[in-house]
């Protein structure tokens, strides 16, 4: 009874601690030289942009901004601030990951944490506290790392307060 126990227990600790050595030895490197850095999806904050622009940018002219045109920037608003995310385009452009943001205001659905088209709208006025601060986070990291280019001077009115959005 015993042996059969040792066996039972040595038969699930080996394949266990094969994995285990596997795992550590994939993630170890191997000399000096090939350690680095852990890549980061966030971007650090940058020290280069420009002084933020109050350039008015309707709907329609925002829409021009999508990435479907090279030879233009691509630009993402959020709550009305409109910014030049064109050095992304490997994460903003046509195809990619985030386009839906692109060349819209789509602050509802990054108060979301949304990737469906029909959540890509201004109208952020039904989001809860928590969306909320999400979306004044995400307003918060744009402002960082991205050039703002101007304001949508058009957004529709807001169900919270009935104004514009919170700009």
């Amino acid at each position: 009874m015993i042996v059969q126990l040792f066996a039972l227990a040595l038969a699930l600790f080996l394949p266990l601690a094969h994995i285990y050595r596997q795992a550590a030895a994939s993630t170890k490197p191997t000399s000096d030289s090939e350690k680095s850095e852990p890549n980061s999806v966030m971007q650090p904050p940058r020290d280069d942009l420009t002084s933020p622009k109050d350039d008015p940018i309707t709907l329609e002219e925002l829409r021009k901004y999508d990435g479907s045109d090279s030879s233009r920037p691509i630009y993402v608003a959020i709550k009305g601030t409109v910014f030049d995310v064109t050095r992304k385009a490997d994460t903003y452009g046509p195809g990619k990951s985030y386009n839906l943001f692109a060349g819209k205001d789509a602050s509802k659905a990054l108060g979301m944490s949304s990737l469906k088209e029909e959540d890509a709208v201004s109208d952020y006025s039904a989001l809860s506290e928590a969306d909320l601060k999400t979306l004044n986070d995400w307003h918060d990291f744009f402002s960082k790392r991205y050039n703002v280019v101007g304001k949508v001077s058009d957004l529709p009115p807001m169900a919270n307060g009935g104004g514009q959005a919170n700009l």
